[in-house]
């Protein structure tokens, strides 16, 4: 399936909505479908894929009592043809990737305190928020490869090569989800000792024959930069099928989306004396790439009332200042100023020009998936100038474009129009939360509820208590806000110990570790050590996929 062209040999405009059918950021791809951005990650044009519009879901309110997948089926479907994924494998597909999950619930909504409420995202194999996405993605490639290689054999079949560079746990949550699925390879890069011990004991313990983890003598700016230069390479592309499985890939924010309606209808259930269908809702999310808020930005878009999206960085802030100024602009920060953090939760996994935090996993120069909203406030700024839509779209493509160009070439671009910035506030907030804040927010709430936050958490928490407070101050009163806690405390122990050692009755082994990851330093690990250079993990990719090839008879 290619240039638009669905499996029946129909056209996308034949088959698909415009909600089915995609676009690049950038402005020079167009009428893709599902299949086609799912399998090629990023755009030819280096932007990122979105659909050509977002869907009304006119009956999102009869799916208040639909159990999680239920509920995916139908707000999945909206953007996903049946003429590429019919409806009953649509299904399959999805009972599949959370079948998999602890909570009956997928993802359940606790009370932690009055109005301000968690949406637990790690019950997924991984103890990750990621999980939700992965586990759907990975049964998607499988999906797609095995109708690809129906009658073929050996090496005449088609096979997917998936490249990522991690700092934990992007790595492990796609690990997990590829792990044994036939005719895909898996390559995750870590930075050899500069993850977790947890992160990298869930990464190299999985011994199935398509995984494949190499520790990158480097940071995890230097394995980005590898997975970047052999997605550019020719040579590998010619001869290995690559795929993307970081937030680039818009099917994994398709999958996020669910929780957010998922998160409302639990709210309804367990408030309702005080919470109705229609009412408004706020979401706190801790924001480093952007991807997960952005999921919550496609909900509100197709009708889900939210009142407010508030984005939760750490110290590296350039979504809470571009909120606050209309400048989107890198700060690299070096030397004693960049240092924090702790090594044993992975700090020293990131890139030159961070600066280090006890939330490693949101220390980040830029936000990747910021661009999917910029694309749609040019698009909206467009719009008003009252010409048609493929002139509006053309504009945001080369406005887009633009910016991005200034940002790679000027470190930034902005202040943006008055209009643009003022778009981006009716849906957003934002707040910066610095390190020890986020120890203060893990202590408090222990002390007053019992409750351990991961420092990720912590830093949503603190926003959406202030976000709270600042409402009723304002408006006299606040509206329920729901939280969401994208990792398990026991994958950041280090910041979690440093803020509650000194609590009574606190042990972490007896609150906070999980039994699965009891005696994962003492199973066997498969990893490669592999230098800094972008050309030697080529020649490891293909020398292990062909050690793949030829034990399964290839």
């Amino acid at each position: 399936m290619s240039n638009g062209v669905v499996a029946n040999g129909a056209s996308v405009d034949q088959t698909h909505t415009a909600s089915q059918r995609y676009l690049s950021t950038r402005g020079e791809d167009s009428g893709l479908s599902f299949e086609e951005v799912v399998l090629k990650g990023l755009a030819t044009d280096g932007g990122l894929y979105i659909p050509e519009a977002i869907p009304s879901a006119d009956n999102w309110e009869s799916w208040k009592d639909l159990s999680f997948t239920d509920l995916a089926f139908n707000i999945i479907s909206l953007f996903v043809s049946p003429s590429e994924i019919p409806a009953e494998d649509l299904k399959d597909i999805i009972n599949r990737s959370y079948a998999t999950f602890r909570a009956e619930e997928v993802t359940p909504l606790v009370n932690l305190q009055g109005d301000i409420h968690l949406l637990e995202l790690f019950h997924g194999p991984t103890f990750a928020f990621k999980d939700v996405a992965l586990q759907f993605l990975g049964n998607l490639f499988e999906y797609f490869l095995v109708r690809r290689n129906e009658g073929k054999t050996g090496r005449d079949r088609y096979h997917l090569t998936v490249v990522g560079a991690t700092s934990g746990d992007t790595g492990s949550a796609a690990i997990y989800g590829l792990r044994g699925k036939k005719d895909v390879s898996v390559f995750m890069l870590h930075p050899k000792g500069r993850v977790s011990p947890v992160q990298e004991q869930q990464m190299t313990t999985v011994l199935d024959a398509n995984v494949h983890n190499l520790a990158v003598t480097g940071n995890f700016d230097n394995c980005q930069d590898i997975v970047k230069a052999l997605f550019a390479d020719p040579e590998i592309n010619s001869t290995h099928k690559l795929g993307a499985v970081n937030s680039i890939n818009w099917a994994r924010i398709l999958a996020q989306t669910v929780y957010y309606f998922h998160a409302y209808f639990s709210l309804l259930r367990q408030q309702p004396s005080t919470f109705k269908l229609g009412d408004k809702v706020r979401f706190a999310v801790p924001s480093g790439n952007f991807g997960d808020i952005l999921a919550g930005y496609f909900a509100l878009r197709m009708g889900l009332p939210v009142d407010k999206l508030v984005i939760a960085t750490n110290e590296n802030d350039i979504l809470d200042r571009f909120f606050k100024t209309g400048r989107y602009e890198k700060r690299p920060t070096y030397g004693p100023n960049a240092e924090g953090g702790l090594e044993q939760d992975g700090v020293k996994a990131h890139e030159d020009g961070v600066k280090e935090t006890l939330s490693p996993a949101m220390d980040i120069l830029v936000s990747s998936n910021f661009e999917r909203l910029l694309w749609y406030l040019a698009y909206q700024f467009a719009s008003s100038a009252g010409m048609d839509d493929e002139w509006n779209k053309k504009q945001a493509g080369q406005e887009v474009s633009s910016w991005l160009s200034d940002l790679k070439n000027k470190g930034g671009f902005g202040p943006v129009y008055k209009d643009v910035l003022e778009a981006a506030r009716k849906s957003f907030e934002s707040e910066r939360v610095s390190d020890q804040e986020t120890l203060d927010a893990i202590k408090a709430l222990y002390k007053e509820v019992g409750y351990v936050l991961d420092p990720h958490t912590a830093v949503g928490v603190e926003a959406a208590r202030r976000t709270q407070k600042r409402a009723l101050a304002e408006e006299g009163a606040a509206k329920h806000i729901i939280s969401l806690s994208t990792a398990h405390p026991a994958k950041f122990a280090g910041a979690v110990e440093l803020a509650l050692k000194e609590e009574s009755g606190f042990n972490f082994e007896e609150n906070v570790l999980p039994p699965e990851f009891i005696g994962l330093d003492k199973k066997e690990k498969r990893v490669s050590d592999v230098a800094n250079d972008w050309k030697a993990v080529r020649d490891v990719v293909r020398q292990q996929v062909e050690e793949e090839f030829k034990a399964l008879g290839y």
